[in-house]
């Protein structure tokens, strides 16, 4: 049994069976390294298989035309950086679930037949849960219940990756004639709303408008600061940042990772540590972990 493996631990080879697996399964390409970037690349080095599962290949959106020139299409841009993302991270595997970016929320691309937020989170659950049973993760990461920024695919992935996870382990759930397997341990990557209401203030300080952050305007952190989740886990990702930098300069579509400005200045202050909600198993009361694979045994 091993219990963890961040911590002070004694060296232990690592083998197709003691292997710790982490799956995240996120909506865009940038959304791994934009957020729990650092995790995944400190997991991976650590030894653990990494994979990632995108639902979309992030086609809604604009891009320098120099970016684009060698690519099909948008999406076929930011598939590329992803890839490029994914080997800086360290990342054992990427696979895409098909969807279609649905932009933000209100936008007509939320109703295209083929977007995520379209889809009911049981048949994206049942995309997934095939997926689930053949990488078979120990520990799965995904958003918390407003997709971080209330994106709708954000929610959408959220919901599906809940029911995905669960159903994975039900023998009486179809998939692809795998077998069953049921992960151990769920989290969402969320934020600080002590950090979020400090941010709010500044930029109120400072004159901004804090409903329309962002590199569109579009981003309401008024709202994102009212909604409370608990966070149980925090990663120290300090010895990361620089692979986690150079992972989100790979998106340079979306701009890369903000330096200067009030975002960069966010990432500067909070970077350094991850923060998660567990979802399951239930966290009891004032639970602090530092690394996700606490307690889990190893199969």
């Amino acid at each position: 049994r091993r219990r963890g493996i961040l911590g002070p631990l004694e060296p232990m080879p690592m083998t197709p069976s003691t292997q710790p697996r982490l799956l995240a399964v996120l909506a865009h390409p940038d959304d791994e390294s934009f957020g729990p970037g650092g995790t995944l690349a400190l997991y991976a080095r650590r030894g653990a298989s990494v994979h990632l599962i995108c639902a979309t290949r992030g086609e809604v959106g604009a891009a320098d035309e120099s970016l684009l020139q060698g690519h099909a299409d948008l999406g076929a841009l930011r598939e590329a950086e992803l890839r490029c993302a994914a080997g800086l991270l360290g990342l054992a595997g990427v696979e895409f679930l098909g969807y279609r970016d649905s932009g933000m929320p209100g936008s007509p691309d939320n109703h295209h037949p083929d977007a995520l937020a379209a889809a009911t989170p049981d048949a994206v659950a049942a995309r997934l849960v095939p997926l689930l049973r053949r990488l078979r993760p120990h520990v799965v990461i995904t958003f918390d219940p407003i997709g971080g920024y209330n994106h709708p695919d954000h929610i959408a992935i959220h919901r599906a990756t809940r029911a995905a996870f669960f159903a994975a382990g039900d023998p009486s759930f179809p998939g692809q004639g795998l077998a069953p397997y049921a992960p151990r341990k769920l989290y969402y990557h969320t934020f600080s709303r002590g950090f979020m209401r400090f941010a709010v203030a500044l930029l109120r300080l400072l004159r901004r408008d804090p409903r329309r952050f962002g590199r569109n305007g579009d981003i309401d952190l008024t709202e994102i600061a009212r909604q409370d989740f608990p966070i149980h886990a925090r990663v120290n990702v300090s010895s990361v940042l620089d692979v986690k930098a150079r992972a989100s300069a790979c998106h340079a579509s979306q701009g890369g990772a903000p330096q200067g400005g009030l975002a960069g200045l966010l990432i500067r202050l909070t970077g350094a540590k991850e923060p998660f909600m567990r979802a399951h198993p239930p966290a009891p009361d004032g639970l602090r972990e530092t690394d996700l694979f606490d307690g889990v045994e190893l199969d």
